[in-house]
């Protein structure tokens, strides 16, 4: 029986990069891959996904209303899937990752998404939430703070490399925009100052 796995890491763990090495492997070896990712990160281009370290494959642009399922049955009749792989898997909605456990339970093709757990503010994303709540199959990929602890949480800072604690929980950026930390240094950025209060 397929299986619905779900990597899971902070910004700049590599997730990307781990999706389009599985998608080599697949392809290397003659079998039929469709990936997906978020419309709206558009950082390397439309329909792209694309690691720090330039590695790069096309693929499906995904947003709220896409029907996940109907798209993976069209491009599977026209010939056999043998994996979808999702990128920026916390933008899923419920209803789409309710679409990618039917494609493991009623097709029998692997699902593998990768995505964030948690925003700048330590809240779930939607897709993250179901992912965790329905993968058969949980896989953390480790990133580093800057301390040498395991990074797990995503500060979100200014142009000048100040945390930023407001604003909307989806904004598409880069290092330029997030730093992985470990819960400690997440937790200091995020708590004003003692002495300021």
């Amino acid at each position: 029986m397929a299986k619905l796995y779900f990597y899971y890491a902070s910004m700049n763990a590599g997730k990307s990069t781990v999706l389009l090495q599985a998608d080599f492997n697949y392809r290397e070896r003659g079998m039929r891959t469709m990936l997906f990712t978020a419309g709206l990160d558009n950082r390397y281009g439309e329909a792209l996904i694309a690691s720090r370290i330039g590695l790069k494959a096309d693929a499906c642009p995904f947003g709220a209303e896409t029907d996940i399922r109907a798209k993976v049955e069209t491009e599977h009749a026209r010939g056999r899937l043998s994996c979808i792989l999702v990128d920026e898997a916390q933008f899923l909605s419920r209803a789409q990752v309710f679409q990618l456990a039917s494609i493991c339970d009623e097709m029998d093709i692997p699902v593998l998404a990768y995505g964030l757990r948690t925003d700048f503010k330590a809240n779930p994303f939607e897709g993250s939430i179901w992912l965790l709540a329905l993968a058969d199959t949980l896989v953390e990929i480790k990133a580093i703070c800057a301390c040498g602890r395991k990074a797990t949480m995503n500060l979100r800072v200014d142009e000048s490399g100040r945390p930023v604690t407001e604003g909307a929980q989806t904004e598409i950026g880069g290092n330029e925009r997030y730093v992985a930390a470990c819960r400690r240094h997440f937790m200091e950025g995020i708590t004003p100052s003692r002495a300021d209060g």
